[in-house]
Formats: structure tokens, C-alpha cells, sequence
């Protein structure tokens, strides 16, 4: 994996790395949305053969980036799970036990539709709508007609979308990458799972993009 990239917010440093997530150093914590534990096990349960290597390797992705970050808390920015209990979740809490030094944050998602006491078994501390750290705000979906808990926020981060971006070459050919998304006020995350679709983003000029190819960045505005 190449070195990750710092991209500075209100003072504040945030590690880009291409595998998906924000390291915010000084607050010490990673930051990912859009995990959708389980759902290769519900393909598997419609009569669609997903391996379950796909689940795996992506628990084996955030192991990686918490051991290399040596993070104290993981901020996840909804759809941490994708639907009903299945195996692929009942694994995640044996591998919870491995971190259960490991603060985590959930701000519930769309498909958080699990029973609240099965976050609580797995030692997760719940945020129903928000999530305000030291000024920086983190909603799963950025709507608008909600207000926020706080009117001094410096910052915020969103999931949901899964955000790309095209880019074009000579010709009509063209590539799709995901991307993180830093707008003026907000940052749409990538999704952190790959098993998941994207949608195309229309950034203004100068709003940073950041496109993960493999196991790079590419800074594309």
C-alpha cells in the first residue's frame, strides 16, 4: 500500500489512505463509512454465490488500518451492517473480541436496522442522527431539512452516496474510481467495502477529489 495523504481541515490533519478510510490524528481515530457487514452472506442466501473472502478480506483491511495507525477509536459513518443477522456478522463479534480495547462510534445508517441490543452486545455506542467531535459534525446522509445538534461546526462528514468519479481520456475512453469527496463544508466518504456500487460525483472547481486506483491516490481537482 502506498503512504497515505494529509489533507488539513480547520487545523485539524486527516490522513487520506487508499484503503478507504481517514485517520484523524489528532483526535486519534479512524474514520469509514459504508462497511455493509453481512452482505456478501445475504447474496449467498438469495441463491447468489458471493464468496465470504469478500467479507473477510475487508475486516482484514480495517485490521490493518488500525494496527498501522495504532487508533484508539473508530468513527463509523453508517451502514456499518447492511440488513438482518446472518454468519458474516456473528464472525464480527469474535473479531471483536480481539479490539475490545477499541472505541467505536456508529452514527446509524439506512441499513443500521439491526436490533439496538445487538450493537451494545458488540460494544458499539450508538449515534441515532449525528455526531459532534470537537467541532466536526458526522451524519450518514447530509440532509438538510434535519438541523444539526450544534451551529459551531467547522466541518462535515457524510457516506452513503459511495461516491466516483470519471475520468476521461483521449478519444471516448473513460475509467470510474471511487473517491473521497471534500467540498466546501462537507467530505463524502468512499465506501469502505468494495462489494458496493458508486455513484458519480460532480465536484466544483477546486474542490479536492481524491480517486483510489489500486492501492494509490490520484488527486484529480
Amino acid at each position: 500500500m502506498k503512504n497515505p495523504v494529509p489533507h488539513i481541515i480547520a487545523n485539524n490533519t486527516f490522513w487520506i489512505s487508499p484503503e478507504r478510510c481517514l485517520f484523524w490524528e489528532e483526535q486519534n481515530s479512524l474514520i469509514v463509512a459504508d462497511m455493509h457487514l453481512g452482505k456478501t452472506g445475504h447474496f449467498r442466501k438469495s441463491g447468489i454465490a458471493v464468496p465470504q473472502s469478500v467479507f473477510k478480506a475487508d475486516l482484514q483491511r480495517l485490521m490493518a488500518q488500525l494496527y498501522l495507525f495504532k487508533v484508539e477509536r473508530l468513527i463509523i459513518v453508517g451502514d456499518f451492517t447492511h440488513s438482518t443477522v446472518n454468519k458474516e456478522l456473528e464472525l464480527f463479534l469474535k473479531w471483536r473480541n480481539d479490539f475490545s480495547l477499541l472505541h467505536i462510534d456508529l452514527v446509524k445508517g439506512n441499513h443500521d436496522i439491526l436490533a439496538d441490543s445487538w450493537y451494545h452486545e458488540a460494544n458499539i455506542k450508538l449515534h441515532e442522527w449525528e455526531l459532534l467531535i470537537d467541532g466536526f459534525c458526522f451524519r450518514h446522509e447530509d440532509k438538510r431539512y434535519k438541523k444539526n445538534e450544534s451551529a459551531d461546526i467547522k466541518y462535515t462528514f457524510t457516506g452513503h452516496v459511495h461516491p466516483s468519479i470519471t475520468l476521461k481520456g483521449k478519444g471516448r475512453q473513460s475509467l470510474k474510481f471511487p473517491c473521497f469527496y471534500f467540498a466546501k463544508e462537507h467530505c463524502i466518504l468512499p465506501a469502505f467495502s468494495r462489494f458496493t456500487g458508486t455513484f458519480k460525483v460532480q465536484p466544483e472547481k477546486g474542490e479536492p477529489v481524491f480517486a483510489i486506483s489500486g492501492d494509490e491516490l490520484m488527486q484529480v481537482n
